[in-house]
């Protein structure tokens, strides 16, 4: 069941319904979207909390897509690493006679 909480960004509070298993991270989220609004409101280029809001969204989104990239990078690694293996335990399970 989903409950309300409060987060906090920019000194406003807002509730979000979430289920309790998730607060934590919501918590969290919260605290990470407060602290890059943060950061370009005191680069004072962007004015405006909705301007504010949509380029650390850009930001976030940004990363999480490179992350997201990397990670298929590493696991397409991995797949090649585990077919080398096979390819080398085959070679050396064979019988030389």
């Amino acid at each position: 069941m989903s409950e309300p909480i409060k987060v906090n960004i920019l000194d406003r509070d807002f509730m979000v319904a979430a289920p309790e298993e998730a607060h934590e991270s919501l918590h969290e989220s919260a605290r990470l979207l407060d602290a890059r609004m943060r950061e370009i409101r005191s680069a004072g280029k962007i004015v405006g909390i909705d301007r504010i809001a949509i380029m650390a969204a850009l930001n976030i989104t940004h990363e999480m897509l490179q992350a997201q990239g990397q990670a298929a990078v590493a696991d397409d690694a991995d797949e090649r690493l585990r077919a080398l293996n096979e390819r080398i335990g085959s070679f050396l399970d064979e019988d030389p006679s």
